[in-house]
């Protein structure tokens, strides 16, 4: 696997890593985050979990979200 590496801002840094999951690496935040938005509904009943536990799991992206655009 090819890796880069990339500079930002201390600000945005600390919004990547305030979005980052427990045992997530950045790259795997970064790809979360750029495209899982506006696809999780897709995904609904396609595994394990049931509607509501999707629906929590999208209303916490949405407040990540929020919170990562509030502090820019």
């Amino acid at each position: 696997m090819v890796s880069k590496t990339i500079t930002v801002k201390e600000a945005a840094y600390q919004a990547l890593k305030s979005l980052q999951l427990e045992g997530e690496s950045f790259s795997d935040t970064i790809l979360r985050i750029s495209g899982l938005f506006g696809n999780l509904r897709d995904y609904w009943g396609v595994g394990t979990k049931s509607k509501s536990e999707y629906e929590e799991e999208l209303a916490e992206i949405e407040q990540r979200r929020q919170n990562f655009f509030q502090g820019r």
